[in-house]
């Protein structure tokens, strides 16, 4: 299974997985010179690259070969304390340029992202672990859209809310996860800048690196000082911005138990919560569907990103007729999915992010073989080096094994059964999680009825992991609440106030 071989790789080309378009480079698979990483990464506050003022660093590492890619700076009270009042400065001004002139710093930041985009995409693949035809083909790709997507809206606010006048919140504080760094930046990044706010962003300390690189973007881009800061460090930068008096705002992705933490910590100040949280995705197969195009649906589902997704389709739910079928063909195609080293274009599955990420899907998985479950996973040798982890799939499985209930967060797929339609719906919604689900049916009808009655902040229809900065994403219940992207993902960053009239 893992291809370092060039020869073996070229007798294996029929089998690549194909999650996104065409991509004009291909990044030699043993080659890492073709990004150049600084040995060491201030904080980028006011427009400038500032040393922290603890003087501390910590490594960030690359997954794939445990090998640390630099040092960055660890952002103290003091540090966040500057960085605030460095966008607190910048408000005034930004939030009184034209739409047009902000959307202006939008676009130069998006083409100038997609000049850049291979360079982003071997950084991020370096410091995530991810393949490298997943940063190239999605993530790189997406996040330039998203500010491509939020610079056509900057100058036209009015439109999006007739009758009331948007107004910019101020400065908005924000923390991304490790998971999709860049893409999560942009997400929130640019409709807080469209909508005339300005930010402090917080990246995950596992994966900073394409976060700070995009700072260098601001700069080429001449976006004012100030109006986006980037503080890197621990949880403890993170509870350190989210407490900050100053903030207006607070958005966050990441996983459900940090944002009730966050929740608390903001409740009471009149600041506005944004919180895109975990999940437990069902993806629903039925036996009219097109069975071959739903295994693919379902290896993009959870095998996409290493399972490293909060909507990943974790809970497989196959109709009983077509159950034995359906499970054979999914492990076929597990057969042949590439795991191994991120930066050849033929990988599939990557590295996993990191040992403690690794320790928690192993130890979920052992509980899943000590409840019975049915275990699979492809026989292949893995990397003696990095933090790697099989393709894996449980059958047998019950709503009351742990491995069905509790959000693992890696590429670990539980399979349950159904007779109706309605079984399909009440186990679908049988979890504390509400953020995202899937469905593979051949009637439109019927999966019109299911929409409806899905719990699920997101439906997929006979499709999986698809997205678009046009396209709100968000949850329900301990998913978390309100949108990113779209026109409700503008309303996020904006305060409505009575205004104009039409006619």
């Amino acid at each position: 299974m893992t291809k370092t071989d060039k020869t073996d790789a070229a007798k294996a080309g029929d089998r690549e997985l194909t999650f996104g378009g065409v991509w004009p480079y291909a990044p030699s698979p043993e080659s890492t010179d073709h990004v150049t990483i600084a040995p060491r990464h201030e904080l980028f506050l006011g427009g400038q690259w500032v040393k922290p003022k603890t003087g501390e660093y910590f490594a960030t590492i690359d997954p794939a070969t445990e090998k640390p890619l630099s040092e960055v700076a660890l952002a103290g009270d003091k540090d966040v304390d500057a960085a605030v009042k460095a966008a607190a400065k910048a408000f005034p001004a930004w939030r009184k340029l034209s739409g047009e002139d902000r959307a202006r710093f939008l676009f130069r930041i998006a083409r100038i992202l997609l000049e850049r985009a291979r360079e982003f995409a071997c950084l991020e693949t370096l410091d995530n672990g991810k393949p490298i035809k997943e940063t190239r083909d999605v993530d790189i790709p997406l996040a330039a859209q998203h500010f491509f997507y939020h610079a056509g809206w900057a100058d036209k606010l009015d439109l999006l809310f007739p009758g009331q006048r948007p107004e910019p919140l101020g400065v908005i504080g924000q923390v991304i996860p490790w998971n999709f760094p860049l893409l999560m930046a942009a997400w929130k990044i640019a409709p807080a800048l469209a909508a005339g706010n300005t930010v402090v962003l917080k990246p995950a300390e596992t994966s900073p690196l394409t976060a700070l690189r995009l700072c260098e973007v601001f700069q080429q881009a001449g976006l004012p000082p100030g109006v986006v800061n980037v503080i890197t460090g621990d949880g403890r930068t993170g509870a350190a911005l989210v407490r900050h008096p100053g903030l207006a705002k607070v958005a966050f992705t990441g996983s459900t138990e940090v944002g009730k933490e966050i929740q608390r910590a903001v409740a009471g100040r009149g600041v506005e919560l944004t919180l895109e949280l975990g999940g437990k995705a069902a993806h629903l197969v039925f036996e009219d569907a097109a069975l071959d195009q739903a295994v693919e649906g379902v290896v993009r589902g959870i095998f996409f990103n290493q399972g490293h997704v909060c909507c990943a389709g974790s809970r497989l739910l196959v109709q009983e007729s077509v159950q034995e079928l359906f499970v054979d063909k999914l492990r076929r195609r597990m057969d042949r999915i590439r795991v191994g080293n991120p930066m050849d274009k033929n990988t599939d599955m990557g590295a996993i992010h990191s040992q403690a990420q690794l320790a928690r899907i192993t130890e979920m998985v052992g509980v899943g073989v000590q409840s019975g479950c049915a275990l699979y996973q492809p026989r292949c040798a893995l990397p003696t080096k990095g933090y790697w982890f099989l393709p894996t799939m449980f059958t047998d499985v019950t709503m009351s094994h742990r491995i069905a209930r509790e959000e693992i967060f890696g590429p670990v797929l539980s399979v349950l059964t159904f007779r109706t339609p309605e079984e399909a719906v009440e186990k679908a919604n049988n979890t504390s999680y509400g953020l995202s689900a899937g469905i593979w049916s051949d009637k439109g009808a019927r999966i019109l009825w299911l929409a409806e009655r899905m719990k699920a902040g997101v439906v997929w229809n006979n499709t999986f992991n698809r997205f678009d900065a046009a396209s709100p994403f968000g949850g329900f219940k301990e998913s978390g609440f309100g949108r990113e992207g779209g026109r409700q993902g503008l309303r996020a960053y904006v305060r409505l106030a009575g205004g104009w009239l039409p006619g």
